[in-house]
């Protein structure tokens, strides 16, 4: 079957415990823009915000379903455990560590990793976050920081870096990843701390928006997922079009997969890797104007057509949020 190859890192979805606290760290901290407070579409009765640069472009979407009760993660194996934001520059990691500094976010430091310079740090429920350098980057190419964010726009967060999958038998995904998903494996770091070799694989044009990192973790159980972890990370397909044929492919290999998924902003296919992560293949498009001028984009509850006749009742379950800019 000819299939292109995925284009890159397209989402990366996690949980919160507290949208507003959520909404708050990660547009005024952070100084990402929201572009769609929309609904978990399959619990209707939580939230789904998603922050990126200024229009959502693909590539620059971190997501989150507010889960109220869920509770603190216990951080294991077997899970996405780092996902890593675009900043322009190496300078630009030094006004974040100013700007971690003044608002009491923890961190460690800058620091370097796979070549780049790098800064990891947490939000307020452990989300384990790293900033990235595009200074050297050759790869896919960023998107543009909304221009009214607090965020100087030459230090504004340009979209998703690679994403870090920590795992106990790691032949298992790397074989996901390159016979079935085509990435190429290109290397291998030592990570920040010292005490594991990363190994690097690669899709699309690759560089800082094409990369998936692999580290092998057998001394910790699974990962127990609760507010601060992530849920899923997606990767790019051109349009439906290009999906279908990677439906047509799972299927044809008896594959387990969740087949075809409007999603409205985007057409999706999910699927349970070897060590239980789940992936998602995410098409570009159509993206989220189709509902909301760019102007104000996240500012009202956005819900999909198939879900306008639910909105009285949907609007009753979930708490107001604030989001006029």
């Amino acid at each position: 079957m000819d299939l292109k190859e995925l284009k890159g890192v397209h989402h990366v979805s996690a949980i919160t415990g507290d949208a507003k606290k959520n909404y708050e760290f990660y547009t005024n901290i952070l100084g990402m823009r929201l572009v769609k407070k929309t609904v978990n579409q399959d619990d209707t009765s939580v939230y789904h915000l998603f922050y990126a640069d200024e229009r959502g472009n693909p590539g620059t979407d971190l997501t989150f379903f507010e889960i109220p009760n869920a509770g603190s993660t216990h951080y294991g194996t077997n899970s996405i455990s780092t996902t890593s934001l675009r900043v322009a520059t190496d300078a630009s990691l030094g006004y974040w560590e100013n700007r971690f500094n003044e608002y009491d976010v923890e961190h460690d430091g800058i620091t370097q990793e796979s070549g780049r310079a790098v800064l990891p740090f947490r939000d307020f429920e452990g989300q384990r976050l790293v900033l990235v350098s595009d200074e050297k980057n050759k790869g896919v190419p960023a998107g543009k920081p909304w221009e009214k964010s607090p965020v100087p726009a030459e230090h504004g967060i340009r979209g998703l870096g690679p994403v870090t999958l920590t795992v106990s038998r790691p032949e298992l995904t790397a074989s996901v990843l390159t016979d079935l998903l085509s990435f190429k494996e290109t290397g291998t770091f030592t990570s920040a701390k010292g005490s594991s070799t990363i190994r690097v694989f690669e899709t699309g044009e690759g560089g800082t928006g094409g990369e998936v990192f692999l580290e092998e973790n057998n001394d910790l159980p699974r990962e127990r997922p609760g507010r601060g972890s992530v849920h899923h990370v997606a990767f790019r397909v051109e349009n439906e079009e290009e999906l279908r044929k990677w439906v047509q492919l799972f299927n044809d290999n008896n594959l387990p997969n969740s087949g075809f998924v409007e999603r409205y902003y985007f057409r999706s296919l999910y699927f349970r890797e070897a060590n239980g992560i789940l992936f998602e293949l995410a098409t570009d498009g159509p993206g989220f104007e189709g509902d909301e001028p760019f102007e104000t984009l996240g500012e009202s509850l956005a819900l999909p057509p198939y879900l306008e006749n639910q909105r009285e009742s949907i609007e009753a379950r979930l708490k107001p949020l604030d989001t006029k800019q």
